[in-house]
């Protein structure tokens, strides 16, 4: 007879005992803290050959150099990064006092919350696991990671890592389908951080809600890659083509379609062509040219490229050697042009390598794009016309923006990273990712002698009252 607990009952197992764990060290200090993240990077460098094995398994084909790039090198920058600044960060913050309440002081402490869940992807499992893991961790928070089902050899290789840095009390990896996922989404987080589809994204907050659990939601949408007149096209469809093709399209801030003056379609369609050439000038036994994650996914691009197709779309495949893909899950850039409107391609985040590519006929016209649809993760401009990337700047919406280039913005450790919109709520990285999961407590402290007695009752006649009606003449005059 089997005895050992359902997932379910061991997920409540690991939550209670991080819950009692926080209850007993409530205020980790900068020493244990920097030991934690010393001891992540530490197991990480030893178990790196591990994942990137783990990942080319779970993929069927996933590049090396893009788990390395991706993965494993953003995570340590990310470690590095929050180390060095993890001292002052902790610091409390001075605030001014208003002369209403002085003499005292405003102070700002940084607490950690308490015990902290992260909902991982499968596109980018190690980093999405990682990267949240380290603010928690530096916000001095206990952590429980729930692992997608379907990257199970990442997921083992994970579980071993962290295992040997830390213990369950503080770190523990959770595994499962539905059941799990939708249990690990309904306890009572003192904070919860989901990556993935916009659709789970209002599950997940929906039942995050019951606990009034706060949330933070990395989601997706269809970014956009707009081409202004002024820019270079060859240079435009290489930075694209590289954005776009990095782990197969498989990556929320991947460009989702592409903008640019009326007219140059095609002659985009060649950059882009040449552009694939150089980067990969062979996909199937390519190992720098990642596969499809698994064969429901791959069904789904190739469903949304035929409904184009029979739509009337033109497609232009981008498959320098012309090799066939049968008996394997990847799959070469399909550049559409002549999308009809209600296709799937232009409707939902295709995460994938399908490229729709439209065509404006001026910068209103593209933005008035832009702002119909549900605002992105990730906006790409390619100009140098300064007026006209201000103009951009201001009339759009979007989770983060890289100028000339793509994917870029999520990999500097300075800048916030998060949706908005549809595309998710909250942010994360840096010093942002260490606010996120700190609780910013504002302090006010008095001394001996309260000024705040002076408008204490009685208020009439010449009380507190006359303090206040003095108080308010100074304010209106």
């Amino acid at each position: 007879m089997n005895t050992d607990p359902s997932p379910v009952d061991h997920l409540q197992t690991l939550f209670e005992q991080q819950r009692a764990a926080f209850a007993r060290a409530p205020m980790p200090t900068l020493h244990q803290r920097l030991a934690g993240l010393h001891a992540l990077r530490s197991a990480l460098v030893r178990h790196q050959e591990a994942l990137i094995a783990a990942v080319h398994s779970d993929f069927s084909a996933r590049s090396r150099h893009e788990t390395l790039l991706a993965e494993i090198l953003t995570t340590l920058q990310g470690i590095a990064h929050t180390a060095r600044h993890l001292r002052g960060w902790m610091k409390p913050q001075r605030r001014s006092v208003s002369v209403l309440f002085a003499p005292a002081s405003n102070r700002v402490y940084f607490q950690p919350l308490g015990v902290v869940g992260v909902m991982v992807p499968w596109n980018y499992p190690i980093q999405l696991a990682l990267l949240p893991l380290v603010g928690a961790l530096a916000a001095g928070n206990r952590v429980m990671l729930k692992l997608s089902e379907f990257t199970p050899a990442t997921n083992q290789a994970l579980r071993t890592l962290l295992a040997e840095a830390f213990e369950e009390d503080t770190v523990a990896v959770v595994e499962g389908a539905l059941e799990v996922s939708s249990a690990f989404a309904q306890q009572p987080w003192d904070h919860l951080l989901f990556t993935g589809s916009t659709a789970v994204g209002k599950i997940v907050m929906a039942a995050a809600a019951r606990n009034l659990t706060p949330v933070t939601l990395e989601l997706g949408g269809k970014s956009p890659a707009l081409i202004a007149p002024d820019a270079d096209l060859a240079v435009a469809a290489r930075r694209i083509a590289f954005g776009k093709l990095l782990n197969a399209g498989q990556t929320c801030i991947a460009p989702d379609y592409v903008l640019l003056p009326a007219g140059q379609e095609q002659a985009f369609a060649q950059a882009m062509q040449a552009a694939v050439v150089q980067l990969y000038p062979t996909l199937r036994a390519n190992p720098d040219y990642s596969a499809i994650v698994n064969q429901r996914q791959l069904q789904r691009l190739q469903a949304w490229l035929e409904q184009a197709r029979a739509g009337g779309a033109q497609v232009i495949e981008c498959n320098p050697a012309a090799e066939t893909f049968e008996g394997t899950r990847k799959m070469p850039l399909q550049l559409l042009l002549d999308v009809p409107e209600g296709a799937s391609v232009l409707q939902e985040e295709i995460f994938g390598p399908l490229l729709p590519v439209i065509g404006y006929a001026n910068l209103d016209q593209a933005l008035a794009h832009i702002r119909s649809g549900a605002r992105p993760l990730a906006l790409y401009l390619f100009s140098h016309d300064r007026q006209l990337q201000q103009q951009v700047l201001e009339r759009t919406h979007s989770g983060g923006v890289t100028i000339n280039d793509t994917l870029m913005h999520v990999a500097q450790d300075e800048l916030p990273f998060g949706g908005v919109g549809a595309s998710g709520m909250g942010q994360y990285h840096g010093h942002e990712g260490f606010l996120t999961f700190s609780k910013a407590k504002g302090v006010h402290a008095k001394g001996r002698f309260n000024s705040g007695e002076l408008v204490y009752p009685p208020y009439a006649p010449a009380g507190g009252g006359w303090l206040l009606r003095q108080l308010l003449r100074w304010f209106i005059r």
